[in-house]
């Protein structure tokens, strides 16, 4: 299956596509991750998109396309993907469906994760990352067996900058202006389906299984 990940930032989608993509045994793309790795490599997308990120600036949505485009063209993505963090707009939805026209594919279902926006910013400013193994834990709902430490590989936990209280808001204003009019789009093709987010992670992702099983 080909799918999508939506949601505001905090309510769980990278969580969820861990839990998902290890039960279907297919890839899942953070768009974010993969722009973050092109850059990294040196790759001529990623040189591109480093141009304008030196400056401060978005990546244009040609760029990720085209990294998008990559991604997908590998052979782990055959049997299917889960793309998170991408489409954030209508204009990216429909280059993506182009471009899946152009390699024989389609968007199979599209999940919605909700939850209300004090819970999010609760989330997200909760959260604690691991310096060393990326790993996310969260100071009430979910916290390291050792303060300050990650289970993992016991490397010091740290909040993100962009992970205080007015910077989150400052997101959260602009996913529901920007991204919340794909819910429309995508409901329009019928390919959008909602859970609740606010459930117990393992409720969530019961709910999202169900959803790929009907």
């Amino acid at each position: 299956m080909n799918i999508i990940f939506m949601g505001p930032p905090g309510a769980g989608k990278g969580t969820q596509a861990e839990q998902i993509v290890h039960k279907l045994g297919i890839p899942h793309i953070s768009t974010g991750d993969e722009l973050r790795l092109a850059m990294s490599q040196g790759t001529p997308l990623g040189l591109e998109a480093k141009q304008y990120v030196n400056q401060g600036l978005y990546v244009p949505d040609e760029v990720m396309i085209g990294i998008v485009r990559e991604r997908i063209s590998r052979p782990d993505s055959k049997s299917g993907f889960l793309l998170d963090g991408f489409p954030r707009t209508i204009p990216q939805a429909e280059a993506l469906d182009q471009l899946l026209v152009s390699l024989g594919k389609r968007i199979d279902l599209v999940i919605y994760i909700s939850v209300a926006r004090e819970q999010l910013l609760d989330r997200t400013t909760g959260r604690r990352i691991c310096k060393e193994c990326g790993a996310t834990y969260h100071i009430r709902n979910n916290p390291p067996k050792t303060e300050g430490r990650c289970d993992r590989c016991s490397g010091e936990l740290i909040q993100r900058p962009d992970d205080n209280e007015q910077k989150v808001a400052t997101r959260l204003d602009e996913y529901f202006t920007k991204t919340a009019p794909l819910l429309k789009y995508y409901e329009q093709k019928n390919l959008l389906q909602q859970v609740d987010g606010e459930q117990d992670i393992q409720a969530v992702t019961g709910q999202i299984l169900s959803l790929l099983r009907d």
